[in-house]
């Protein structure tokens, strides 16, 4: 039979889990630096008329699909850390949006979210101004 923990020894128990739990977050985000910033955003589809080429084909080679969550940046936001892969967190929307795609120089903070082949939900999205959240790694 075990011997019953005392008060204070179950009090105890139960904050080292707390710092344990709080230790493996803190390690988790270690390296890591959030950063946030209001650019505009418009939509985009995979769509002949909308693009040079392979309408499927992003900046870095990958083949987007409809259903893919997401976006090009400008090339300024590239320097900000919004390189290829970063998940960005977009105010109006949600769950994430991967960085894959990047737009021509001639833009400055602005993003163009993905939407598929659906021109209407483009349309409807329109362009607005948004605020985007996204975690920087440290070098």
């Amino acid at each position: 039979m075990r011997a019953r923990k005392s008060p204070s020894a179950r009090r105890f128990a139960s904050v080292r889990r707390l710092l344990a739990i709080l230790l493996l977050g803190m390690v988790a985000c270690a390296g890591s630096t959030e950063r946030s910033m209001e650019v505009t955003a418009t939509a985009y589809n995979s769509l002949p008329q909308q693009t040079n080429d392979d309408p499927r084909l992003a900046a870095w080679g990958d083949i987007l699909r409809p259903g893919t969550k997401s976006i090009a940046v400008s090339r300024d936001l590239l320097e900000l850390g919004l390189g290829r892969g970063v998940r960005v967190k977009i105010e109006g929307l949600e769950g994430e949006y991967v960085v894959l795609d990047k737009m021509a120089r001639r833009w400055t903070k602005k993003i163009d979210i993905y939407m598929g082949t659906d021109v209407a939900a483009a349309r409807r999205w329109g362009k607005k101004k948004v605020r985007i959240t996204w975690k920087e790694k440290s070098p």
